[in-house]
């Protein structure tokens, strides 16, 4: 007998792909965190047209579900638990999120959007899940952009064709631009 296919995961990460450092064109905010205005509310519909699950992947914490999620239009998201911070990434330069994003595929595909993506971190996916994996790093100055949107699109298939996104797309391999 056998179940249904999973959805491949995406795993989100706020501050650089959803909340931009870049100069741009941003409203200027209030409250205690200015920074949220320079979210992109159109980018919701975009992430929620993808056929993957949506899950955090930020030290926001449940934050992200009542502070960011309203502002993208998105349901309450489940979160990958941290281990505890050592302040400090993995040998060779392996990010501090990268094991912790592998268990929590748990071999299912997944999509990692994040702005401290590097090269030990590739390495370290292709090394230790056995399923396949974009990691997109997104340039933290703009944000999440078309051109990463069309990439993740082309990388999870015809099935997340449900609309066009602006913007040049580069498929990638099995760990990813």
């Amino acid at each position: 007998m056998t179940g249904a296919r999973q959805q491949p995961l995406l795993f989100l990460d706020v501050d650089g792909p959803l909340i931009p450092f870049g100069a741009g064109p941003y409203a200027q905010g209030s409250g205690p965190n200015p920074l949220l205005a320079r979210i992109d509310p159109a980018l919701g519909p975009q992430l929620r047209s993808l056929h993957c699950e949506l899950v955090w992947a930020t030290t926001w914490g449940q934050d992200a579900n009542e502070c960011v999620a309203p502002r993208l239009g998105l349901p309450e998201l489940p979160l990958v638990d941290w281990p505890e911070p050592s302040g400090h990434d993995g040998p060779g330069g392996v990010h501090w999120k990268t094991p912790a994003l592998v268990a929590y595929a748990a071999g299912r595909p997944f999509v990692w959007v994040d702005d401290e993506i590097g090269a030990a971190d590739r390495a370290w996916v292709a090394a230790h899940h056995p399923g396949r994996a974009l990691l997109r790093r997104v340039d933290a100055g703009v944000g999440l952009a078309g051109a990463d949107l069309a990439a993740i699109r082309a990388w999870l298939g015809p099935e997340a064709a449900e609309g066009p996104v602006p913007g040049p797309g580069r498929p990638s391999g099995s760990i990813g631009a």
